[in-house]
């Protein structure tokens, strides 16, 4: 989610206040040689398996990273890298079965991560992000002639013998992004064998210009928040897992890699890593929106100074706030599996820059300070989880220039997006809504 369509974002605010080009072929390709034909200029990019084993009633969904992405100017870049991340499951049968799939979720250049999901009988392959920050799934339908449709797989309702219409419609706004549709019900699948039946989604009738090529390299939304944060109130992917019984344990577990030519990560349904068992942090879920949590602080290596503007009697440059300003600038967070960079309010992005010698208006620093900085320590739910200057410093080895990895944005919601996520392994427990966060093994 970058500047451009900001969607988990602007989905959650929303209730607060209230792709590929086509591919023929049924065959899914062998899981340890994957070439990806959504990304421009790719050439020749592999993909390779971590690892997989069968476990009853859960599945895992290996991450993989793409390289190739033109170059564009630094601004275009640092907008582009906060695009919405990507997950594709690849689906193979209709089968009911929990214990042996496993699907690739592709990483473009860290900006995005992406995969399959199958939608109708026979299922009609889609890519999708994956995204927390978000409730409803959506594809493009064959209804729908604008070019960021036709650039793009749809959905033919008239070739699956499943397909259960509505009189529902729904319209969706992110950003500068806009989509409208058409609901129906439909037998869903992710990685193949997490099957849901008479799920509902929206196969849309208009797309604006946001989602075209090569901006937007994939079909639709999978929506992984829950029902309370859904467009038009329709039962969210989570909770239909969790109410059918379809995993072995109800949550999902995230791991998200940094860098190019390795395995970068995996997303698992129904179970998760126990290696990080007795690393786990939990915290409680705010709401019964999306995966969102209390924010109490910011700080810098040892220093006791809160840069979190709004934290009552801690930071200096809020401190005057009235007490009703102060209680709208009692922040929230969201980790969200579909941004590319953190986001937050100017006021504290703005002290954290300078307190580092980043320039407040580009981000940019020099790279030579790089040995001399600290980490940064995050709050949240009342625990509290690190960034290494490592996390939050991007340096394009391209251009040389190294620069911070959040963006401002003019709301007291704060967005831990993919920098936050590859230094965290996160685990969803949707039953129980808590998070689990520990410091990521690379």
């Amino acid at each position: 989610m970058k500047a451009l369509s900001i969607l988990g974002l602007l989905a959650i605010l929303q209730v607060a206040a209230g792709a590929a080009i086509q591919i023929d072929g049924d065959e899914a390709p062998e899981l340890d040689q994957i070439e990806d034909p959504t990304v421009v200029g790719q050439i020749n990019a592999k993909s390779h398996v971590i690892f997989a084993q069968d476990m009853q009633g859960s599945f895992k969904v290996p991450l993989y990273l793409k390289n190739g992405l033109d170059p564009e100017s630094k601004r275009k870049q640092r907008l582009e890298r906060t695009r919405r991340m990507k997950s594709f499951s690849e689906v193979e049968s209709s089968h009911v079965r929990l214990a042996d799939a496993t699907a690739p979720l592709v990483n473009v250049k860290d900006y995005y991560y992406y995969g399959y999901i199958g939608i109708g009988s026979p299922p009609q392959k889609f890519s999708v992000v994956f995204d927390t920050g978000s409730s409803n799934i959506w594809v493009p339908g064959e209804a729908c002639k604008s070019s960021a449709c036709t650039e793009h797989r749809r959905f033919n309702h008239g070739a699956s013998a499943t397909f259960h219409p509505t009189d529902q419609k729904i319209q969706i706004q992110y950003g500068t992004g806009f989509i409208a549709g058409d609901v129906g019900k439909e037998i869903v699948q992710v990685a193949g064998s997490v099957v849901l039946r008479n799920q509902s989604f929206a196969a849309t009738n208009m797309e604006d210009k946001t989602f075209e090529l090569p901006r937007s390299q994939f079909d639709g939304l999978f929506g992984l928040g829950f029902t309370g944060g859904s467009e038009g109130g329709v039962r969210a992917p989570v909770d239909t897992m969790v109410d059918e019984n379809l995993l072995k344990e109800p949550l999902f577990g995230v791991k998200l890699y940094k860098g190019s030519n390795q395995a970068n990560g995996e997303i698992t349904f129904g179970t998760y890593d126990k290696s990080y068992d007795s690393k786990l942090s939990w915290i409680d879920v705010y709401g019964n929106y999306f995966w969102a949590t209390t924010m109490q602080g910011i700080f810098y290596g040892d220093e006791p100074t809160n840069y979190l503007y709004g934290a009552d009697g801690l930071n200096a440059t809020s401190r005057s706030l009235p007490a009703a300003e102060r209680a709208r600038a009692s922040r929230k967070a969201l980790l969200d599996t579909g941004s590319s960079l953190l986001y937050g309010d100017p006021f504290s992005l703005a002290a954290m820059s300078s307190r580092i010698g980043a320039d407040t208006l580009s981000g940019e620093i020099p790279c030579s300070k790089m040995s001399s900085l600290k980490p940064f320590h995050f709050v949240l739910g009342g625990k509290q989880f690190t960034m290494s200057p490592n996390d939050y410093i991007y340096r394009d080895d391209a251009t040389g220039i190294c620069e911070v990895q959040w963006m401002p944005v003019n709301e007291y919601l704060w967005i831990m997006g993919i920098p936050f996520l590859q230094s965290h392994y996160t685990v969803y427990n949707i039953k129980e809504r808590r998070m689990g966060l520990a410091r990521m093994n690379h």
